[in-house]
């Protein structure tokens, strides 16, 4: 009895595994001697980062050609779409993982170690011994030398970004179900909005930034608070900086001709990360911003 299987395709063995490895030490021991340079050790640990950086994006570029190649001789099956697709899932499990450490660390900053110093509970000796002044407020406007800073508040520029990002789900919404209805018009200027406000997010952002530093004297030197404020909104930009630019590739692709309404699922895979990337901001929003103006209006009162 004659059966038929469905084909796996298993490519040959690619080079771009190890040029990645190698570009990932060259990026590691590069920014660690830069960070010494800028310590006052002399060295050209810059140099080896960038070349670290360029064989990294030589090696995404080939890598995705090679993948984009295979996918147009019609190599894949609907078990390797599968992969594709589970592959996906789990990268973005992990950045879900990614970001929720660095919630936990400022809710244990803001729910546990704030109070603690404060003397809470049974804790009035340790209040005593390492902070006597200490104040068990959030966020923590003065640092352990002195200074003092202020808190960012949620109206204003970043309430206007998460209108941005709430606005570019919408339209990439709308770009998916252009692309599974073919109107190749619409998809277009749906995405092509995408990217603008993604790239508008990241002009406010670095705003935000200069404002924060220039006005407000908030900087990763201000204590905790500033130290949480950078760390979560940074990794968000630096995410939404990948994300605008997987979605222009996209868009590259598309006036290209690639893509059909039934095989789209780079583009899938792209506006999976990009509403990703909007739902952190989401939860960054209320814990990072207003979370902090709460406790401040409290404080001041």
């Amino acid at each position: 009895m004659n059966q038929n299987y469905e084909k796996y395709y298993v490519p040959a063995q690619s080079p771009w595994p190890i040029v990645g490895a190698i570009a990932m030490f060259l990026i590691a021991v590069g920014a660690g001697l830069t960070v010494m340079q800028v310590s006052g050790e002399g060295s050209n640990g810059q140099y080896v980062l960038y070349l670290g950086i360029a064989i990294l994006i030589y090696m995404v570029f080939s890598w995705f050609k090679n993948v984009i190649e295979e996918s147009h001789k019609g190599l894949y099956s609907a078990q390797m779409d599968r992969s594709f697709r589970q592959g996906m899932s789990w990268f973005i499990f992990s950045e879900v993982m990614f970001f929720m450490a660095f919630f936990g660390a400022l809710f244990y900053a803001r729910m546990i170690s704030v109070p603690w110093l404060g003397g809470a509970g049974n804790n009035a000796m340790t209040n005593e011994v390492l902070w006597p002044t200490f104040e068990a407020v959030w966020p923590l406007l003065t640092t352990p030398s002195g200074e003092t800073t202020q808190a960012m508040g949620w109206q204003g520029l970043p309430l206007i970004n998460t209108l941005i990002l709430l606005t570019s789900s919408v339209t990439i919404h709308f770009a998916h179900v252009a692309m599974e209805n073919n109107k190749r018009g619409a998809l277009k200027v749906f995405l092509s909005l995408t990217v603008l406000l993604g790239v508008v997010f990241l002009g406010l952002q670095v705003y935000e930034y200069m404002h924060a530093y220039q006005d407000l004297g908030l900087t990763l030197d201000a204590g905790v608070y500033g130290n949480t404020f950078f760390l979560l909104t940074g990794f968000h930009g630096m995410h939404v900086t990948l994300g605008t630019i997987i979605l222009f590739v996209v868009l590259l692709r598309i006036f290209k001709g690639h893509f059909t309404s039934e095989k789209h699922f780079a583009f899938q895979a792209a506006a999976w990360y990009w509403h990703f990337v909007d739902v952190v901001w989401l939860f960054l929003f209320f814990a990072v911003y207003i979370w902090a103006s709460a406790g401040a209006t409290s404080a001041a009162h």
